[in-house]
C-alpha cells in the first residue's frame, strides 16, 4: 500500500556537523530503502571538521539539492554543486563538506531499511 511520509514526520538523527532528517526507513515501514534529507551549514572559524564514515555492504547515493560542497573519499576529492549526484561504493570512507556560502542541502539514498547497524562514523578530526 502506498504511503505518504511528510518532512514534518521525519526523525531528526542528531548527527555531528549536520542536520539530518530520516524521512524513509524501516522504522517508517520501508523494507529496503532509507532516505535522508541532510543540511550541512557553512563552516564557521573554529568549527571542528567531521571525520569520514563508511557503510558496510551497501552504497550511498547523494543528490545535491542546493549549495556547493566537496566529498572527500578514499577515491579522491569530488567537487559537487546543485544538480550533481555522487555514488559512494560500499566500504569507501567519505565525508561531504560545505565549500560554498549557503547551506549545502542533500538527499541521501541507501538501499537498506536500516543503515545504523552497518555505518561506522569515527570521532571528528
Amino acid at each position: 500500500m502506498a504511503k505518504v511520509l511528510t518532512q514534518a514526520q521525519a526523525k531528526s538523527m542528531g548527527l555531528p556537523g549536520r542536520k539530518s532528517l530520516e524521512i524513509v526507513s524501516g522504522e517508517k515501514g520501508s523494507r529496503a530503502v532509507t532516505l535522508r534529507l541532510v543540511e550541512i551549514p557553512v563552516p564557521k572559524p573554529g568549527d571542528v571538521a567531521r571525520g569520514p564514515h563508511y557503510h558496510q555492504g551497501f552504497e550511498e547515493c547523494i543528490f545535491v539539492m542546493a549549495g556547493e560542497g566537496c566529498t572527500e573519499a578514499d577515491s579522491g576529492s569530488h567537487p559537487l554543486k546543485a544538480g550533481d549526484t555522487i555514488l559512494i561504493p560500499p566500504g569507501e570512507k567519505h565525508v561531504t563538506r560545505n565549500t560554498g556560502t549557503e547551506p549545502l542541502k542533500l538527499l541521501c539514498f541507501f538501499p537498506v531499511a536500516d543503515i545504523a547497524r552497518r555505518t561506522r562514523e569515527p570521532a571528528s578530526s
